[in-house]
C-alpha cells in the first residue's frame, strides 16, 4: 500500500473512531425523567397531558430527554403517595390530587370552597395566580412547581336517590375528594366518605356509598356510569391538582433542559387545562347518556340559594385553616373570588 493511501486509511479510521466515541458520549448523556400519576393509562392525564408534555420536552431538547410515565396500574400509582415519591426522589415528577392525603396543602384548598369555581380554565388560572402571588404560603415549598390546576365544577352522582334539592342530600353516603368538599357535604347533611378513585366502583356496587361528588370525567374513567342513575349538575365544587418536580433533580439538570422545562410548564401549561377538561367532561357525559342516566340541571337561581346556604360552612372552614398555619385565609378567599370572576369574564362572558 502506498504511503499516501495508508495515511488516508488511518485518518479515515481515526475519524470514524472519533465519531463513534462522540455518539457514545451523547448516548450516555441522555436523560430519563420519571413521572407518575394515579389514573388509568387511557385517561386524559396521560394521553393528552403527560404524553404531550414529554414529547414537547424531548423535541425542545433535541431528543436529549425522555419522559417515562408510571400510571395507576404501576407500583407508583397510589393516589396518596404521589408527592411523597417526588420528595423522596423515587419519582422525578408527579401529578396528584391536593386533598389526598388530607390537609397537605391547606392554603390551596381554598380554591375548593363550594360554588366558587364553575369552569376549569378560570379555576386553574386562579389557583396558579394565587401561587404566583405568594398567597399559598408554605404549600409546595419542597418542590419545583410545574403547574397547578382545577377541574370543571363538579356534579353530584347518585345510585337511587335523585338530588333535586338540598334536602335530598341528607343522609346520603357520598365519596369525597378532599377535606373542603367533605365540610361542604357535612354542612348539607350528607356523610362524606374518603376513597381513592380505584375503590369507587366496588364501593358503589356493594352499597357502601350511595354516590359521589366528582366530574363527568372521573365517573367515566372508573366505569361508574354503569351503576349510577342520576347526575345533578350544580357546579357545586372543584378540586385542586398539582404537577410537581423534585427540586434537587431539577437543579441537577443541564441549563438548556431546565430552560425547556420552564418554557413548557407554568403559564403555558396551565392555560391548556380548560380545553382538556372540556374534552374529558364531554366524553363522560356522553357515556352517562349512553347508559340512559338522568341528568338533573340546577338553574342559576337555585344554585345561588344553595350557595347562600353554605356560607356559614365557608366561614368556619376558613377559620379552621388558621390552625393549620394559613395566616390570612379570608384574604386568600377574597383574592380567589376576584381572580375567578376576572377569568370568568375573560373566558365565559358570552355563556348562557
Amino acid at each position: 500500500m502506498k504511503p499516501t493511501t495508508l495515511r488516508k486509511t488511518l485518518l479515515g479510521l481515526l475519524t470514524g473512531a472519533t465519531i463513534l466515541a462522540s455518539a457514545g458520549i451523547a448516548q450516555a448523556a441522555d436523560i430519563t425523567l420519571k413521572v407518575s400519576h394515579y389514573l388509568p393509562p387511557s385517561h386524559g392525564f396521560q394521553k393528552d397531558f403527560l404524553e404531550n408534555w414529554g414529547k414537547e420536552l424531548s423535541e425542545k431538547t433535541n431528543g436529549k430527554v425522555e419522559v417515562k410515565i408510571f400510571d395507576a396500574t404501576s407500583a407508583f400509582g397510589k393516589i396518596d403517595r404521589q408527592a411523597d415519591q417526588v420528595r423522596a426522589g423515587v419519582m422525578d415528577m408527579a401529578v396528584g390530587l391536593n386533598g389526598i392525603p388530607r390537609d397537605r396543602y391547606p392554603a390551596a384548598s381554598i380554591i375548593e370552597m363550594p360554588f366558587l369555581v364553575k369552569h376549569a380554565d378560570s379555576g386553574s388560572e386562579t389557583l396558579w395566580q394565587l401561587y404566583k402571588e405568594g398567597l399559598l404560603g408554605s404549600d409546595y415549598q419542597d418542590f419545583k412547581v410545574l403547574g397547578l390546576f382545577t377541574h370543571e365544577g363538579g356534579l353530584i352522582h347518585t345510585l337511587d336517590t335523585p338530588v333535586r334539592s338540598l334536602d335530598d342530600l341528607k343522609g346520603l353516603r357520598l365519596r369525597t375528594p378532599s377535606p373542603a368538599v367533605s365540610a361542604m357535604l357535612e354542612s348539607l347533611g350528607a356523610s362524606p366518605v374518603g376513597l381513592p378513585p380505584s375503590a369507587i366502583y366496588e364501593n358503589l356496587q356493594k352499597g357502601n356509598i350511595e354516590g359521589l361528588v366528582t366530574t363527568w370525567d372521573l365517573v367515566n374513567a372508573v366505569k361508574a356510569n354503569e351503576l349510577l342513575k342520576y347526575h345533578t349538575d350544580a357546579a357545586a365544587y372543584t378540586a385542586g391538582f398539582y404537577f410537581v418536580m423534585n427540586q434537587k433533580k431539577y437543579d441537577s439538570l443541564p441549563e438548556d433542559v431546565r430552560a425547556a422545562i420552564d418554557e413548557i410548564s407554568g403559564d403555558s401549561l396551565v392555560v391548556k387545562f380548560g380545553d382538556w377538561w372540556n374534552k374529558w367532561e364531554a366524553a363522560g357525559k356522553a357515556d352517562a347518556e349512553k347508559h340512559g342516566n338522568e341528568i338533573i340541571k340546577i338553574d342559576d337561581a337555585t344554585r345561588a340559594e344553595w350557595q347562600a346556604s353554605v356560607q356559614p360552612m365557608i366561614k368556619e372552614y376558613l377559620a379552621s385553616l388558621k390552625e393549620k398555619g394559613v395566616s390570612d385565609p379570608e384574604a386568600i378567599y377574597k383574592r380567589a373570588q376576584e381572580l375567578n370572576a376576572e377569568f370568568d369574564a375573560k373566558y365565559h362572558a358570552g355563556d348562557k
